[in-house]
């Protein structure tokens, strides 16, 4: 399970801006995830919950926002819109695809106090 790892990461980061920014509780995250992220939301908020016992984020709220995944279709040479890495173009069927985005995972904000 890697959600946990990314968790982790996401701890690391509210601890490094804890310190940055003499935060005494966090209490949103907003995360961005791609639709070709692999990374699964319930997985992530049961990692969280876990992680974030007895630290500034303990009664912090997850938010996601799903960003589609989009490419670049060589053959009708527009941008579309996928759901998966094999998906061909919906406009031409072409499998000739430049994938762009939709593997993101980030933390996109941190509200404190």
């Amino acid at each position: 399970m890697h959600e946990m790892s990314l968790c982790q990461n996401i701890m690391e980061i509210i601890d490094q801006q804890k310190k940055k920014h003499e935060i005494h509780e966090v209490t949103d995250i907003w995360l961005e995830i791609g639709a070709l992220s692999c990374v699964e939301q319930s997985a992530v908020e049961f990692c969280f919950e876990i992680m974030r016992k007895d630290t500034v984020a303990e009664n912090c709220q997850l938010h996601f926002i799903h960003l589609p995944a989009i490419a670049w279709c060589w053959q009708c040479q527009k941008e579309v819109e996928i759901e998966a890495y094999q998906d061909c173009c919906p406009h031409c069927h072409s499998a000739c695809l430049q994938r762009r985005s939709g593997t993101e995972f980030r933390v996109k904000e941190i509200a404190v106090k």
